[in-house]
């Protein structure tokens, strides 16, 4: 094909048409027809020259210029795209390095193999801005509901026509029971949008939370203007999910607005998710208050909050155990989800059980270390004492409040309750000695005797060592593993050592050793409660 005066227009009609097909702009049409000219005219004049094409925007003319860069003498490499400064004077003089000297040369008539060429290099150049286009229009939709039709389907995969590109909906993302046709109507969310060597790929979903969540949007005027908001959301697609809302006027229901009248709002939602049940919970600052909403249609005896593990245990009546746990799990499973909190289930009866074995085993620890008999232990029990501890070193009068307990009794408890205590410190001591525990572990303050002997065990037998300690290996605490919440065992957790109390020794130490600058220290503290000052203040 030649480019002549007769076809010069056709360019031009031609670049418009392909623009307003694929809805680009007609510029990068052009400029790809221009890449594809100066390609085919290389193969005809040499690879190594740098030929340039322009077409005239008005009339189509094709313009073909071989271009050479003037350089330096011993920078010259290539004598088709390059000239010396000498050189160059021939053709401009005052020629300078870096100029260009271009001329004009004629056009070249395109064979069948180079017109091919060039039509590739205008296809990919038309599929990139097409790609770009679409990237452009879809990323700023992302976590919106989009409206398909179905296309095909790929080895398990939907791929969705959504208008000016196409979507994927992978095999995970889709509802269990659902199968689609091509041509069929299909509501999805968009989960992410990402360019990719395939150009951009648009990822939906029906599976995802906030899918849920963006249907009640569009159903429930009141979250669409702020009115309700959803704090949570936990699915099990297809079969149960649990929606916690507030409402931020007291005059609306937030539950009641999200049914609707006879249920109307919620069944929109329910027909689009294929019947999927969707419990409407209210949602409460208060932890435990929200957990027992959650965990409806099961009624909650009582709640005990472990706030530095994140767990909670739930105690239920025997006959709503089957209820709070639920199909195979699914209800505990989903108030988990919805609280963000581990959950511990038990009957009531399994909580008393508990207690009765606390009970006996406290009962049976007084009997042995006291040398009392069982009614007196389960009285000091009963009376809410837990510890060796806790009886030899407490108020005279508190054991004086138990019924029977005279002075004597009194007095002889509390020596008996320490003469027990020195003696398993006086062993734990001579233990870790024998064990390689150094003085300036053992006389640290703060470390009980039974706490040097746990260190001593685990190979932290001076000071330094201690100090090296982190934290947590003392006090323990908790990991996140493929999101499960796993536990750190901690060296002196079992000695009821908390995480403060941990960071606190470990930190005198260092000091004690001149590894940390009280100073400093206090420098730090200094600004960390004016930075908390500044966010009080805001």
């Amino acid at each position: 094909m030649a480019i002549t005066s007769a076809n010069q227009l056709e360019l031009l009609q031609t670049a418009e048409a392909v623009a307003r097909e694929k809805l680009i702009d007609p510029e990068l049409v052009v400029q790809a027809m221009e890449d594809s000219l100066a390609r085919a005219a290389k193969s005809r004049y040499g690879a190594d020259m740098d030929i340039r094409v322009h077409i005239d925007r008005k009339i189509g003319r094709a313009t073909f210029t071989r271009v050479r860069t003037v350089v330096e003498d011993d920078l010259l490499e290539n004598y088709h795209a390059e000239l010396t400064v000498e050189q160059a004077q021939a053709y401009k003089p005052g020629a300078v390095v870096g100029d260009e000297i271009i001329e004009e040369v004629p056009p070249v008539e395109l064979g069948r193999i180079a017109a091919q060429s060039a039509k590739q290099v205008i296809l990919q150049k038309v599929r990139e801005a097409e790609r770009d286009r679409q990237y452009e229009e879809f990323k700023d939709r992302a976590q919106t509901i989009i409206n398909g039709v179905v296309k095909r389907e790929e080895y398990g995969n939907i791929i969705v026509d959504i208008g000016r590109g196409e979507g994927i909906l992978r095999r995970n993302e889709k509802i269990g029971r659902e199968t689609y046709r091509p041509n069929d109507r299909i509501r999805c969310f968009i989960k992410d949008v990402r360019r990719e060597a395939r150009g951009p790929q648009v990822f939906l979903s029906r599976t995802a939370p906030e899918f849920m969540a963006a249907l009640f949007k569009m159903e429930v005027p009141e979250i669409y203007d702020g009115i309700i908001e959803i704090k949570a959301v936990a699915r099990d697609p297809g079969s149960r999910a649990k929606i916690a809302v507030i409402s931020y006027d007291n005059s609306i229901d937030p539950v009641g607005a999200c049914v609707g009248m006879r249920g109307s709002r919620v069944q929109a939602v329910v027909n689009e998710l294929q019947g999927e049940k969707i419990d409407i919970i209210p949602w409460n600052e208060d932890q435990a208050t929200f957990l027992v909403n959650a965990l409806q249609p099961a009624e909650v005896s009582k709640v005990v909050i472990d706030e530095d593990a994140a767990r909670i245990e739930v105690v239920v009546p025997d006959e709503q155990l089957s209820l709070a746990i639920g199909r195979r799990g699914q209800n505990v499973r989903l108030a988990s989800q919805l609280t963000g909190l581990d959950i511990d289930i038990m009957t009531e009866s399994d909580k008393s059980a508990r207690r009765q074995a606390e009970f006996a085993e406290r009962t049976a620890l007084f009997m042995d270390a006291l040398d009392i008999d069982e009614m007196m232990a389960q009285l000091l029990v009963a009376e809410g004492f837990a510890t060796l501890e806790e009886v030899a070193y407490v108020e005279v009068d508190e054991l004086l409040s138990i019924d029977g307990f005279d002075d004597d009794t009194a007095t002889e408890l509390q020596a008996r309750a320490r003469d027990k205590i020195e003696a398993k410190n006086t062993a734990a001591i001579e233990a870790a000695r024998a064990l390689g525990a150094d003085d300036s572990l053992i006389t640290y303050e703060g470390l009980t005797p039974q706490m040097i002997e746990a260190l001593a065990k685990d190979g932290v037998k001076t000071l330094e060592d201690f100090a090296t300690c982190a934290d947590w290996e003392l006090a323990g605490g908790w990991t996140s593993v493929d999101g499960q919440r796993i536990k750190d065992q901690g060296l002196l957790e079992h000695l009821d050592m908390s995480l403060e109390e941990a960071q606190h020794l470990i930190m005198t130490a260092r000091i004690q050793l001149g590894w940390v600058d009280p100073a400093e220290l206090e420098g730090d503290e200094e600004d960390l409660d004016a930075d908390e000052s500044d966010e009080d203040q805001a």
